[in-house]
């Protein structure tokens, strides 16, 4: 049976080759730029398809295309990033489309509830995006301000690892507000890091305090799952037991009904009662 290919994904593909297309042509872009770019592009076409078919959603809905169109821009950013990191870049361009794309962060959410079209998938789609783009940005900041700079970008995806190793790490969390703020706030400050508007130390500042935001994000959500993880684990024994003081209880019904059926004439007393039968017939005279 072969499946229809959304037309989101490759629609957002498209666009990505569009986009890269327009930084070539007003500021320019290498073959790496490229690369980094369509990379973007197919990588983001390639989970998107993979998160609809899990999910079983057709087609994208209105935030969801919002969404995809502000990963075409963060592809566009991927792309100057990495022709930064070899050479020289726009920095106006990488500080621009940084800007639309955080904007856009603000719409889709906005058109999400506006539609009434929030979903599991969307909300992911969003968080992947905007870690992505602050990986990205962390990494051009990093060459002017410090190493230290990509603790920001690396720490979604240090907590993703160590999910794959400690399992309750893995479990979903509750809703809550303050992560989109959170992670508002590193693009913001990223994002005047790379325009280069404010004096060294006040950036300094600035990327530490929103780097003590985002522990404090990342620290709350792995305290709540590893209290649920120990909650989960102290109720296991407890569980047991009642299932099997419930089996017990069940039991007791059937073993005093076997037991009034013996009393009254269950399966034992039939037998004795047709032992005494074969008896008599076998001692009494023939009536022949």
């Amino acid at each position: 049976m072969i499946r229809a290919v959304q037309p989101g994904p490759v629609v957002g593909l498209i666009g990505q080759l569009a986009v890269l297309s327009v930084i070539a042509t007003t500021v320019g872009l290498d073959v790496g730029g490229w690369l980094a770019g369509t990379a973007c592009g197919l990588v983001t076409a390639a989970l998107l398809i993979h998160g609809l078919t899990r999910s079983g959603i057709g087609v994208l809905g209105a935030a969801n295309r919002v969404t995809l169109i502000r990963a075409t821009v963060v592809g566009g950013v991927t792309a100057l990033v990495a022709e930064a990191l070899v050479g020289p870049a726009s920095v106006a361009a990488i500080a621009g489309l940084s800007v639309l794309a955080l904007v856009l962060d603000g719409v889709d959410g906005w058109v999400a509830r506006r539609t009434g079209t929030v979903s599991a998938l969307g909300a992911r789609f969003d968080m992947e995006i905007d870690a992505f783009l602050i990986l990205v940005l962390s990494m051009y900041v990093a060459q002017s301000v410090g190493p230290w700079v990509l603790a920001i970008g690396a720490a979604r995806y240090a907590v993703w690892a160590v999910g794959w190793v400690l399992r309750w790490m893995r479990t979903p969390l509750p809703p809550r507000y303050w992560r989109k703020p959170v992670a508002a706030i590193q693009g913001i400050v990223l994002t005047a890091a790379v325009a280069d508007l404010l004096p060294g130390v006040v950036i300094n500042v600035a990327i530490v305090v929103a780097m003590a935001l985002l522990a404090e994000s990342f620290g709350w959500d792995v305290a709540w799952q590893w209290r649920r993880h120990r909650f989960l684990r102290s109720e296991d024994p407890l569980r047991a037991s009642n299932i099997a003081r419930r089996r017990g209880e069940e039991e007791k019904p059937r073993r005093s009904s076997s037991a009034s059926d013996d009393e009254q004439g269950g399966f034992p007393a039939r037998c004795a009662s047709s032992e005494t039968l074969a008896e008599s017939v076998a001692t009494s005279p023939s009536a022949v």
